[in-house]
């Protein structure tokens, strides 16, 4: 028997049809998509930085970042993040909903998932027919990736 202390709330969302999550915890708000300004040389899936509660925020397609196509829908979102002390902005297809579940109902990836996207995975929830992936936060950008985005961020603030 699992007491509420096990439970776990996600925020749920959509990138290309499939059904993705992160820990409620980690997301501050969710925004209605606003082009964000752009940062001259930024890596790909670095969208730009957009103002939020008076400070550029980065901001990373995850569509992108997955390698998927990324169109601008009604639907499309921000998610705002708590990443690394700061804020991070992700963009997704759409936010579904707030799930509860058991802690215990999140299993680790199965090993068939490797390379890029095991990295960000910490782990799966199958509910209601749908596989739902769990996304690591703190793993959606490498070293490399984060250093090009604090300097592309950097450059657009001295600009």
């Amino acid at each position: 028997m699992t007491t509420a202390g096990d439970d776990v709330q996600l925020v749920t969302f959509k990138v290309a049809g499939q059904d993705f999550a992160f820990n409620i915890f980690q997301v501050e708000r969710i925004l209605r998509y606003e082009a964000p300004a752009a940062l001259p040389k930024a890596p790909d899936f670095l969208e730009g930085v957009l103002r939020y509660q008076g400070s550029a925020v980065p901001l990373v397609d995850l569509r992108k970042r997955l390698g998927v196509a990324a169109p601008l829908r009604e639907e499309t979102r921000t998610v705002i993040l708590e990443w690394e002390g700061g804020k991070l902005g992700v963009v997704v297809d759409a936010v579904t909903e707030v799930l509860q579940v058991a802690a215990s109902e999140i299993t680790s990836p199965p090993r068939i998932v490797k390379g890029l996207a095991a990295e960000y995975i910490t782990g799966l929830v199958v509910t209601g027919g749908r596989t739902i992936i769990v996304l690591n936060t703190a793993r959606l950008l490498s070293s490399p990736e984060k250093l090009a985005l604090e300097t592309a961020v950097k450059e657009r603030a001295e600009v």
